[in-house]
């Protein structure tokens, strides 16, 4: 991400509103001119509009965390998820490949299917069981197929302190009951929106700090960031309460995924290995109870 060196470059970061959005106007504050972009500058869903503020700003960088993300109601609204989550950034990446930008696009484990042992690499094969995860997958190969120097980071089990998360839904209903059951057969790794950003911050950073002006280009490709560690969704519940309703802390059971049918099928293993971004980036990802703790009472 270069810009002649006399002007910083523009960096559109859309989903603002957002968990990861919102996080990354922060975090990427002083690294260049960041563009907030939320729905009321610019309606994902009109993919002409999306087109031309990308050829009116002809950002050096686009960060892209917008999606649709409410999987079980993506099976029933396909072509809403397939909009976002796959013509958005299809759009973003050709947009980009004109001007020789750089997008980085945040994509999701459920690309998997969750059926091996062992955590996932980027180079394990990819074969979604839900239309969420499908959709993404779709986003994912037209930015390869564009042709933009593109980073697709895959994150899971994201939550924050504001919209609407694991983390959220957990302490309201912890307030509200005195036991919940919660599914314990699905493995994964909770990751704080605000430890993407910051990952985010640290690779951007670093691109504006190279000399290389093919930087992008020769780190181009898909890398895994998550928190360290794995859990299942019974043992995170477990966590959030015994770090933040110490004292008065619901009981916590659990139960098979077959015990809480949804309309989306969700991946049993949804682990990420993470040593290439390390390798990389020099990033060692934090484990997630610390970044919970933190979350809860930084």
């Amino acid at each position: 991400m270069r810009d002649g060196g006399h002007r910083q470059p523009t960096i559109l970061v859309t989903g603002v509103n957002g968990q990861i959005g919102f996080e990354l106007l922060r975090t990427l504050q002083g690294l260049g001119r960041v563009v907030p972009c939320d729905r009321s500058m610019l309606d994902l869903s009109d993919l002409d509009r999306v087109r031309a503020v990308v050829r009116e700003l002809k950002p050096s960088l686009i960060v892209n965390p917008a999606a649709y993300t409410a999987v079980d109601k993506a099976e029933t609204d396909i072509d809403a998820a397939r909009r976002l989550n796959a013509d958005v950034p299809s759009v973003f990446a050709e947009e980009l490949a004109r001007i020789g930008g750089t997008l980085i696009h945040y994509s999701t484990d459920y690309v998997f299917d969750g059926t091996q042992a062992r955590p996932y690499t980027e180079s394990d094969a990819t074969n979604p069981v839900n239309v969420y995860g499908a959709t993404k997958l779709e986003g994912e190969q037209a930015i390869a197929a564009a042709g933009c120097a593109h980073l697709i980071l895959r994150t899971s089990w994201v939550y924050g302190r504001r919209g609407r998360n694991f983390l959220q839904t957990m302490l309201k209903l912890g307030a509200e009951r005195p036991a919940l059951n919660i599914v314990a057969d699905q493995v994964g790794a909770p990751t704080w929106a605000n430890t993407i950003a910051a990952a985010t911050a640290h690779i951007v950073a670093q691109g504006a700090a190279a000399a290389d002006a093919h930087w992008w280009a020769r780190r181009t490709g898909i890398y895994h960031l998550a928190s360290a560690g794995a859990t299942s969704w019974c043992g995170f519940a477990d966590a959030i309460f015994a770090t933040a309703m110490a004292g008065c802390t619901p009981t916590v059971a659990p139960i098979a995924s077959s015990d809480y049918p949804t309309p989306a099928k969700r991946p049993a293993n949804s682990r990420l290995a993470l040593d290439k971004l390390t390798a990389t980036f020099g990033l060692r990802m934090p484990d997630w109870r610390d970044v919970l703790q933190l979350c809860l009472t930084g």
